[in-house]
């Protein structure tokens, strides 16, 4: 049988010259003269040892999605910066996006790249000025 369509039902033809009702002559036939021969034991269940090993490996990052990961907090950071620059400009700071960008930069100085250390270190700086101006003293 072959499904053909959205639909319709085709069987399909079998070999010609063959008739599938037609008996071949060849039967299961079980020789009563031998003994019966009994199954082979089995050997005991192995243990699941190694689960330990394969959380370990989930919990490891492959390389696109630690890059994925990177991607997506360099873009949280510069959102937050540009919002920061827009409140700057506007002569009014938010205090939440300042702690906002505060907390995303703690995240970057534990994930950043050797060249990257120094311009984190620098807005790191920056933020904790505005954050000064407004009476607010974080810990380093």
């Amino acid at each position: 049988m072959r499904i053909d369509g959205t639909g319709r039902i085709v069987s399909s033809p079998g070999k010609p010259g063959t008739n599938r009702g037609q008996d071949t002559g060849a039967r299961f036939t079980i020789d009563e003269n031998q003994p019966g021969q009994r199954a082979a034991p089995t050997s005991a269940p192995h243990s699941a040892g190694g689960i330990d090993a394969l959380l370990a490996l989930q919990a490891v990052d492959d390389a696109t999605t630690g890059r994925r990961k990177a991607i997506k907090r360099a873009n949280s950071l510069l959102d937050a910066l540009e919002d920061i620059r827009a409140d700057l400009l506007a002569g009014r700071v938010s205090e939440g996006k300042l702690n906002r960008a505060m907390a995303l930069l703690g995240q970057a100085k534990r994930h950043s790249e050797p060249g990257l250390d120094e311009l984190v270190a620098d807005i790191e700086l920056r933020v904790r000025v505005e954050l000064a101006k407004l009476g607010k003293y974080p810990s380093f």
